[in-house]
């Protein structure tokens, strides 16, 4: 009787951490994807204090957050296999969003960046006569 329960108590022990719920899997599985640059994201970095939407990137592309140095760091893959890497540098009223967009009719190795020309300090041509 005792052997039974120390057993059943060390099978405890070693089956329990192996419970993960599906949700974890699928996160787990879905940045791993990302990571290998197999989904196609969309990165929106926006002004909080305006509202206004600074740029935007899409492309198959690796996102980490650097938090010791207050960055976003982009990996993406071009169409001859190389790599390039992007910083996005964020604040206090600077946020940005991820979003998987996966769709079939999108080139593997091709990445947009779209920034808000409002965000640009206006410059104004003077002719002088």
């Amino acid at each position: 009787m005792k052997k039974a329960l120390i057993l059943t108590m060390l099978l405890g022990i070693f089956l329990l951490p192996g419970c993960e719920t599906e949700a974890k899997r699928v996160s787990y599985n879905l940045s791993q994807e990302a990571d290998n640059f197999n989904d196609i994201r969309q990165i929106t970095v926006i002004n909080c204090l305006q509202g206004d939407v600074l740029f935007q990137m899409t492309g198959r592309m690796s996102i980490t957050a650097d938090v010791s140095d207050n960055q976003l760091e982009v990996v993406v893959e071009d169409e001859n296999g190389e790599y390039k890497k992007h910083f996005i540098g964020l604040s206090d009223n600077v946020t940005y969003v991820v979003e998987d967009i996966t769709a079939d009719d999108v080139e593997k190795y091709k990445y947009t960046l779209n920034f808000n020309p409002n965000m640009w300090i206006p410059y104004d041509v003077k002719t002088i006569d």
